[in-house]
């Protein structure tokens, strides 16, 4: 389903396609996965040929995905300096930006995988990304707060990484643990939330091939205020499905509380499903905020947008009582 870009988005604060499109043919490469540092070394021990330097930060080696919207992206600006991670701070806007400055992601980063699979263990970042292909994945992004974005975020299917630990037969879910470091992010110094923050996912859902562990975005390494260096894209699903900063993913056999639904059962279940037909308790869901646009006048799509891939995961099912 391809949705028409909103007329209130002034072509100034839209990045060109001319640039979008070079910016992809520069930093393409003959298959495999690098990070590259601004000096053009290749880290992580990796033996592919050094890239163009970034213009933020180091180049990913990517390829293009058959399943990116085709409509336009926002800027790295809009992306980069609106957000939504209270880690940092309560509340979408630019904040986490500016706060995210001071946060240095451990080197390397491991990612504990533990519960219901045959290979549990700690993995480093670099070992989960070997032999991953990086995928250009453009994306429709959908917040609960009824604002949205098209971002182009640089990944792989979780399902690669579920088949590599191999869950076993009790596994019909997986928990997603964030970092939890205060004094690196000064919003778990407040109450607001049950710390660290926890997602889950329904195994099937986990396993869809629009669903990806996220380690850049417009071909670049992920910034510190959109989840670095790892974290969940479910772009069906309303943004706090979204976990950052992932250090532990759990198999599980009972459906995991997730942070929001805990803190607002009322407000927050644990689908997350984007559906304009069903309110948030202090909004209606059937319009959004597209932005950088400043009213709420582009209509919801249920699943934002991504129903002919996913409805058939909730066949059968009430979508206003399992919100």
């Amino acid at each position: 389903m391809l949705i028409k870009p909103p007329a209130d988005i002034p072509s100034s604060e839209i990045t060109d396609k001319k640039v979008y499109l070079n910016r992809r043919e520069f930093i393409r490469a003959a298959g495999g996965t690098a990070l590259v540092t601004a000096t053009g070394a290749v880290a992580a021990g990796t033996l592919l040929q050094a890239q163009v330097p970034a213009p933020h930060g180091r180049k990913l080696v990517t390829r293009k995905s058959p399943l990116s919207t085709t409509e336009t992206p926002n800027t790295w600006e809009h992306i980069t300096t609106y957000n939504n991670f209270y880690e940092f701070e309560p509340g979408a806007g630019d904040g986490p930006s500016k706060l995210a400055k001071v946060f240095k992601p451990a080197d390397p980063w491991t990612v504990t995988v533990e519960g219901e699979c045959a290979k549990p263990g700690k993995m480093n970042l670099e070992d989960i990304l070997k032999g991953e292909t990086l995928e250009d994945r453009i994306y429709r992004h959908r917040c609960v707060e009824a604002w949205s974005m098209v971002i182009p975020w640089v990944g792989f299917p979780l399902a690669n990484l579920i088949k590599r630990v191999e869950p076993t037969a009790k596994a019909k879910y997986l928990e997603f643990i964030t970092l939890y470091d205060p004094r690196n992010f000064p919003g778990q110094q407040l109450p607001v939330l049950d710390w660290p923050y926890v997602e889950g996912l329904r195994m099937d859902e986990a396993m869809h091939p629009l669903t990806i562990l996220t380690v850049g975005l417009y071909g670049e390494v992920l910034p510190n205020q959109n989840g670095a260096p790892i974290r969940l894209v479910v772009p069906w699903k309303y943004g706090f499905k979204g976990g950052k900063s992932i250090v532990k993913i759990r198999f599980v056999e009972k459906q995991p509380l997730n942070t929001w639904q805990k803190t607002g059962p009322r407000e927050y279940g644990f689908y997350a499903n984007v559906n304009p037909d069903v309110s948030h308790p202090r909004w209606s869901q059937a319009t959004e905020r597209r932005l950088p646009g400043f009213f709420k006048n582009y209509p919801t799509k249920i699943f934002n947008g991504y129903g002919d891939q996913v409805a058939s995961l909730y066949a059968g099912m009430d979508l206003k009582k399992n919100f």
